[in-house]
């Protein structure tokens, strides 16, 4: 029998983005709710409890009252809001930090969908650690470019709106309290003694995001240069489908140069990381869509893992 999957809170981006990867797919069953039931709490209940599966594309709060909500031991869970991504009994959804990861998700009944900026921060900083390159007490900075996608329905329609603030025609920074809500997972999936220093910034354009960590080189184990810090994360993700490293291409020595335009992978759903810089000082960039990588496609790859499908399925880069 195919698997029943329900996704709660399919009308928000999130929800809409994981149903235009499943809507054709003829392996599954998607179970759909009438419109004018979607807050109905016994028809959420029922087809909770009727799914094989449910993407939670929800806030934080209603997020866990639909897990409240699932009162078999069968429904597996992949939750996209914040509410249990460091919380004990559920999985961190990023099956490329290690094997055992991967294997984690597969066997999981709660799974946690990274956050977008987290996404971009976690697949530079926790291969560091892990390797040895970088201490657990490094005092690290980040900033992450997005496209106004990531702040959901009333911010798109902020942005989409005519005529509009001109505030809006520039990037602007966010998160000034330094408690975004992203650096808790941040902090605790890399294994960091302390969250970095993080600046989101959003700019006036639809999709894709560049997460942007710097590094000086006495900050690592044994001083690796950027070529060689490349060829060990290139080692790090060898084999992986959905995350790749770009070769170093010396200093300053990009395709267009000086230059990494953050909305290049929108409508992908891998990652790619560049290393950039000099023998001194290095910048490390992870760039991909805040709704492919760092949202849907993450889920969808996740529930690929979960029901036993090939991981890519629906997923393969262009």
């Amino acid at each position: 029998m195919k698997p029943k999957i329900f996704i709660d809170g399919r009308e928000g981006t999130t929800g809409l983005q994981i149903y235009d990867r499943l809507g054709g797919r003829e392996d599954i069953e998607l179970l759909a709710i009438e419109e004018g039931l979607r807050k109905d709490e016994r028809e959420r209940r029922r087809l909770l409890n009727a799914a094989d599966l449910v993407f939670l594309c929800l806030p934080d709060d209603a997020a866990r009252q639909a897990v409240s909500l699932i009162e078999n031991s069968h429904t597996r869970v992949i939750d996209a809001s914040t509410a249990h991504r460091t919380a004990p009994g559920w999985v961190y959804g990023f099956p490329e930090l290690s094997a055992a990861q991967r294997i984690a998700i597969a066997q999981a009944g709660r799974v946690a969908n990274p956050g977008c900026h987290a996404s971009g921060f976690i697949s530079l900083v926790y291969p560091l650690l892990r390797i040895g390159l970088l201490p657990d007490d490094a005092e690290l900075t980040c900033f992450s470019l997005t496209g106004y996608s990531g702040g959901g329905k009333k911010m798109i329609a902020d942005y989409e709106k005519k005529p509009r603030r001109p505030a809006l025609d520039a990037p602007r920074i966010y998160g000034l309290s330094l408690r975004h809500k992203h650096l808790k997972e941040m902090t605790a999936v890399t294994g960091l003694a302390r969250p970095p220093v993080f600046c989101p910034v959003v700019a006036d354009y639809y999709k894709g995001m560049a997460t942007a960590v710097a590094l000086f080189r006495n900050q690592l184990k044994g001083g690796p240069g950027p070529e060689e810090l490349q060829k060990r994360l290139t080692e790090y993700y060898a084999g992986q489908a959905l995350v790749h490293v770009a070769p170093f291409m010396g200093e300053g020595i990009l395709a267009d140069p000086g230059f990494l335009e953050a909305n290049a992978a929108a409508g992908e759903n891998d990652l790619e990381i560049f290393v950039c810089g000099n023998q001194e000082q290095m910048i490390l960039v992870s760039r991909f869509d805040n709704l492919g990588k760092g949202a849907s496609g993450a889920a969808v790859q996740n529930m690929n893992l979960m029901l036993g499908f090939e991981e890519t399925k629906g997923l393969q880069p262009s």
